[in-house]
């Protein structure tokens, strides 16, 4: 074949100059195309044992694994030569719709993560018309988030505390302050045992000791941010010095039964689900005594260690109340496959926790607005690939556990 030399003409197509962003945050996320990408750069942006309390679970962290090798168990049955040009990915939970099949769990501690934490993330969650929860645990109180994201679906979690007064107190604040549905948690007699914070020394607020003055070295920005802000605490505690678990194991109520669900149901006249649910008689127990709806929860495997994966055990549950009340589960959801897996199994909607805090860790409001992003197009495009144009028509047909 006779030689030549190439024409400019014939290059120039090949020569993408790539934009190269001025705002730092903008060039970090733009390296970020899934939850793991997200994960990476927050593990390099926050001080160890911060990203250890986000990142970690209890004991050995089996039932975060579990959680997680059971979504990676999933097998899709896709159906060929449907017309998915506009997956519709909305569904209605408790009588509003939601734009997404999933909400933004409640997390506490989170302005550890970064310094807006739960104001950040309400706002991207009302950009997107996604619900926000906000955690009893939270480091924002209930009016601030509901000031910065007036026009968002909101929940309130509570946990039942040994002050039945405090409780009713903050029920009272979050049905004034506008917040739809209150979740209770109630896998939390005591503390579970999360050793990479014991490891870590992590208290409320954190302590100054050789080990954290070194990570302040390599984490400036983040200790910048911390001490130049209002100081780090519970925003529904007066004050507290201490483990989480320490916290935990003083105020939380380890007594409670479900007699007290009553007491609660005649508190509290909107919707009511009960996180942490695990069998198909608790489910049942629960939408005796009132609850509207159940999200089975291993709490993101950072109680009882060695615990069933949520996924495994949705099947059985979904049998056995989904007629009667909404179920939502969550923990161990990294992608928006794992949604979708979890709705065509009897899930009505998720909750996601962890996903979202490595995208606030990665860069603050506009790493959740990724985060959220992320999940949001994964979970259209396996509705595509799955041959299925509406949240409505997923059912058992298109999943089995290897």
């Amino acid at each position: 074949m006779r030689r030549r030399l190439p024409r400019w003409s014939e290059f120039q197509p090949l020569f993408h100059p790539e934009r190269i962003p001025l705002n730092s945050t903008e060039r970090r996320l733009g390296r970020a195309h899934t939850i793991p990408d997200l994960r990476k750069i927050a593990a390099r942006r926050v001080p160890r044992a911060v990203f250890d309390y986000t990142d970690g679970a209890a004991e050995r962290e089996i039932s975060l694994r579990r959680a997680r090798n059971a979504f990676a168990r999933v097998e899709f049955h896709p159906q060929a030569l449907r017309d998915v040009s506009d997956p519709d990915t909305s569904t209605t939970v408790l009588g509003r719709r939601w734009a997404l099949p999933f909400a933004l769990a409640p997390t506490g501690f989170t302005r550890m993560m970064h310094h807006e934490g739960e104001l950040a993330a309400a706002r991207a969650a009302q950009r997107a018309g996604v619900t926000f929860s906000l955690s009893t645990m939270g480091t924002a109180s209930i009016e601030e988030v509901a000031a910065a994201a007036p026009d968002a679906d909101k929940w309130f979690q509570l946990y039942v505390w040994k002050d039945r007064a405090a409780g009713k107190d903050l029920l009272e604040r979050a049905r004034a302050a506008g917040y739809e549905a209150l979740l209770l948690t109630v896998d939390t007699p005591v503390g579970g045992a999360r050793m990479r914070d014991v490891r870590n020394g992590l208290t409320v607020p954190p302590a100054l000791t050789p080990a954290t003055v070194f990570d302040a070295a390599i984490h400036p920005i983040w200790w910048f941010n911390l001490l130049t802000t209002e100081p780090l605490s519970f925003a529904s505690l007066s004050e507290w010095r201490g483990t989480v678990a320490e916290l935990v194991n003083t105020m939380f109520d380890p007594t409670v039964t479900f007699a007290d669900i009553d007491w609660l149901r005649a508190a509290w006249a909107g919707p009511l689900l009960l996180k942490g649910i695990h069998t198909a008689a608790d489910a049942r127990a629960a939408v005796d005594h009132g609850a509207d709806g159940i999200v089975i929860s291993t709490h993101g495997g950072r109680q009882l260690d060695r615990a069933a994966a949520p996924l495994e055990v949705l099947p059985r549950i979904a049998d056995a109340v989904g007629d009667r009340a909404e179920i939502l589960l969550d923990t161990g959801i990294m992608h928006g496959g794992d949604i979708a897996a979890a709705l065509a199994l009897g899930a009505k909607a998720c909750l996601v926790g962890r996903a979202f805090l490595y995208g606030l860790m990665a860069g603050g409001e506009r790493g959740v607005d990724q985060a959220i992003g992320i999940l949001g197009a994964e979970f259209a495009r396996t509705l595509q690939l799955l041959g299925v144009r509406s949240v409505r028509e997923l059912n058992r047909s298109h999943v089995s556990l290897r």
